[in-house]
């Protein structure tokens, strides 16, 4: 009976702890993730370069025009959990990584939530340069880059694929799909060679902006922990 109250105690305080998350809100950027070297395959570590230099070299693209870096990708290409978020914002665009900013610290906590973080996913971008003054990207330029998106999942060949936010759904999903009746939902789907369970969760900018949505967030992770979990991972 102990040991259940505990389980059941732990989970509580993951689950609040998530909830009720406090901020600090700066403009700061946070700048302490380092570039991990994991050992991976030659071919896939050639591959994942040739695909990084072709969206370097992509012709008449508006966003590379006025961003700093290219934002690629972070965390462990070995994963088999991959993440797809939606641009690089401001303090993204100045270390060259994703989710470093504001949004970055509370996917920190909800990885953290469900015993993950950096070292155990694999982290990109709808688009890889940041859209001007942080806004959304335009379908033309999810367009653009959809294709390098498709290619990148291919590469890393997830089992689970994690679509947060509206723009990663749309891309990926269907246009006409709505988040909150998409959300929740396991779909199975093919990209390239790769076929992998895929689930729609809300961004974490969306999260700070909405924090009320933090509890049908939480059934989504408990989804991908259980997922991680059947799937062995």
């Amino acid at each position: 009976m102990i040991k259940k109250i505990n389980t059941k105690t732990i989970k509580l305080i993951k689950f609040y702890n998530f909830i009720n998350y406090n901020l600090i809100y700066n403009n700061t950027a946070i700048n302490r993730y380092k570039k991990d070297t994991f050992e991976i395959p030659a071919h896939k570590a050639e591959k994942l370069k040739k695909l990084k230099q072709s969206i370097c070299n992509i012709k008449n693209c508006d966003l590379e025009k006025s961003a700093s870096n290219i934002v690629f990708a972070d965390g462990n290409p070995k994963s088999k959990i991959m993440l797809v978020g939606e641009g690089p914002g401001s303090n993204e665009d100045l270390e060259g990584l994703p989710f470093v900013g504001r949004a970055g610290d509370l996917l920190d906590k909800m990885l953290s939530s469900i015993n993950l973080d950096r070292k155990q996913v694999y982290i990109t971008n709808v688009v890889n340069y940041r859209p001007p003054e942080n806004r959304s990207p335009t379908a033309e330029e999810i367009a653009r880059y959809l294709p390098y998106l498709k290619k990148h999942i291919e590469i890393i060949d997830p089992k689970i694929l994690v679509l947060l936010g509206s723009s990663a759904m749309n891309a990926l999903i269907g246009e006409d799909e709505v988040i909150s009746k998409t959300r929740g939902k396991w779909i199975e789907k093919s990209i390239g060679k790769c076929k992998t369970s895929v689930i729609v969760t809300f961004h974490p900018a969306f999260l700070m902006r909405q924090p009320t949505q933090k509890k049908l967030a939480w059934v989504d992770l408990k989804m991908i922990r259980d997922k991680k979990i059947k799937l062995k991972i």
